[in-house]
């Protein structure tokens, strides 16, 4: 009689414990704040940055930029290529609004390095942004610029944060396309045929 009652209670659905989890961290993960501070979770010897494992790319996104940011990094992005094909219209539409909305509030609407905060000196920003129309710009390499937006130069932060691999080559496309677009039309000088005299 008591062995049945046994099975009878070992069988029931009613769960009268929660049993044991053999990782409780993973069983059950801490609600974090995206913006809260980290002190809190320090002092409980949580050590949490909130930044992904080194090599981590992002579904979707491209492979992840290999040189590193130091001199020899920046010196060899020289010899890197964009990976994407020429923009199509609407991808171009979208590389001027990445444009617009990262780079432009410095380098301005024309990349000529008047955004709102500079303003011809009247702006808030100590020093004048750089003119990305002319030299040493204008002569940069594709993949010198893109390191330059990766992990930031001079004056200008790092903005990998803030742009995936593809919308950064992407804006690499469109800086580039401006660029060649700005550049006067070249002619060469056609001979004025009344001045030519034919050798006798």
């Amino acid at each position: 009689m008591a062995a049945t009652t046994t099975v009878m209670i070992s069988c029931s659905k009613v769960r009268r414990s929660p049993g044991r989890a053999y990782m409780p961290d993973m069983a059950y993960s801490r609600a974090i704040e995206t913006y809260s501070s980290t002190e809190s979770l320090q002092k409980e010897g949580i050590h949490y940055t909130a930044m992904p494992v080194a090599g981590t790319i992002a579904r979707g996104d491209m492979a992840a930029y290999e040189l590193q940011n130091d001199s020899a990094g920046y010196v060899n992005s020289k010899n890197i290529t964009n990976p994407l094909p020429a923009l199509d219209a609407k991808q171009f539409i979208e590389a001027a609004r990445l444009y617009l909305v990262n780079c432009g509030i410095c380098h301005g609407e024309k990349l000529d390095g008047n955004g709102p905060l500079w303003k011809d000196g009247t702006g808030p920003f100590p020093a004048a942004p750089r003119n990305l129309l002319i030299d040493p710009v204008a002569t940069m390499p594709e993949g010198t610029i893109f390191h330059s937006i990766t992990y930031g130069k001079g004056q200008m932060g790092s903005y990998a944060s803030q742009l995936s691999t593809e919308q950064r080559w992407m804006i690499v496309h469109y800086i580039k396309e401006k660029q060649a677009a700005s550049k006067p039309a070249t002619t060469t000088p056609v001979a004025d045929t009344a001045a030519v005299k034919k050798p006798n």
